[in-house]
């Protein structure tokens, strides 16, 4: 395969008319059906950008996941643009029920960096949705973090796919949610190289300085990133699979993966990597993935490694002690982990979860 994909392949769609008529004739609420009483609720942060939405309906219709939130961080779109995505997206859903909430402007120690050259002008490839039925939240989507994981104590499932300056606001603001957090399972990191460069994924280099902070909180957090990520290609075999079965959301989503799967056979891949998407799978099921614990540090100041997430594969450093002129090893000094890091996944198994979630719906 191709690795030039990697540092210039954030995700993008383009929506068919199809879709977008589909989406205009949305009947109404609806939910994912019958949901256990063991439903874990999450709060999805978000920059929709197009991967996202794949992201959003695959948790809006899993019975497994409640969403008591979504909020939405500046990256793929601006802060503005993004919102008025999300909203789209859960009116196309019909789930006017969930909070939408907008959040950061920008990120915390740098500028911006938006992705419409990938996601079109208005992140959705510049295809026009009807307008939302839905309305925003009006509180401030850090605030709301932190208001629902208070309300709800060792029960909330964090799931950023995106800049991580919501979630580090809302640390700051009130610390003590790290350890009234259920978990974070978050899009995003690599251990094996960048894909917004050489060496930093695209979300952690949006905000190197947010995501230090909160890979550093104490909390629960398993790392979804670019290096399961990118064995999880939907190809046209699984979209021939999604077209079988008609619906707004289903039209959606065939519209954004023919668009991303031709891109992705443009630079030498067989599918398109599901980032996002991988991340709400994991909040369904966590056997999904395999995972090792390590000690996580993301680079904020390297020229070349700004946002790259530095793994300690052994949880030990060598114990350098001063000898005259030198230092000379004696020991090794443990690390502990601050992450568990995804590091083989059920890709097939995961695609069709997909799949079968979003078809016909």
């Amino acid at each position: 395969m191709n690795r030039l994909a990697l540092v210039i392949f954030p995700a993008i769609c383009l929506l068919t008319g199809s879709a977008a008529h589909a989406a205009a004739s949305n009947p109404g609420p609806r939910s994912a059906g019958p949901r256990p009483a063991e439903a874990r609720k999450i709060i999805i942060d978000t920059d929709p950008g197009t991967d996202d939405a794949l992201a959003i309906l695959l948790a809006l219709n899993s019975p497994e996941l409640q969403v008591a939130a979504i909020t939405v961080v500046p990256g793929n779109v601006t802060a503005e643009q993004g919102l008025k995505n999300a909203l789209r997206l859960v009116s196309l859903a019909g789930r006017c029920d969930i909070p939408v909430a907008g959040g950061a402007q920008h990120p915390l120690a740098q500028k911006l960096i938006t992705a419409e050259l990938w996601h079109g002008m208005n992140g959705l490839a510049d295809v026009e949705l009807p307008a939302p039925k839905c309305q925003a939240d009006a509180r401030f989507g850090p605030d709301l973090i932190v208001e629902l994981v208070h309300k709800y104590p060792h029960q909330i499932t964090l799931v950023p796919v995106g800049p991580l300056t919501n979630v580090a606001l809302a640390l700051s603001k009130d610390p003590s949610i790290a350890g009234l957090a259920k978990e974070v399972v978050m899009m995003g990191g690599s251990i094996s190289g960048g894909n917004a460069t050489a060496a930093a994924e695209a979300n952690v280099y949006g905000d190197p300085e947010a995501a230090s902070i909160v890979f550093n909180a104490g909390w629960p957090l398993t790392m979804v990133g670019l290096d399961v990520g990118d064995r999880t290609l939907f190809t046209r075999a699984h979209l021939d699979k999604l077209r079988q079965t008609r619906g707004p959301e289903n039209d959606f989503a065939a519209g954004v993966l023919d668009f991303i799967i031709a891109l992705a056979e443009k630079y030498g891949w067989p599918g398109t990597p599901m980032y996002d998407p991988l991340a709400v799978g994991v909040a369904i099921d966590r056997t999904l993935v395999t995972t090792e614990p390590m000690r996580v540090d993301v680079e904020t100041r390297g020229e070349l490694t700004r946002g790259e997430t530095v793994a300690n594969r052994h949880n030990t450093v060598e114990r350098n002690v001063p000898h005259g002129d030198r230092l000379r090893i004696e020991g090794l000094d443990e690390v502990k982990p601050n992450a568990r890091v995804s590091v083989a996944v059920q890709a097939e198994r995961f695609l069709e979860m997909f799949t079968s979630r979003i078809a016909g719906k």
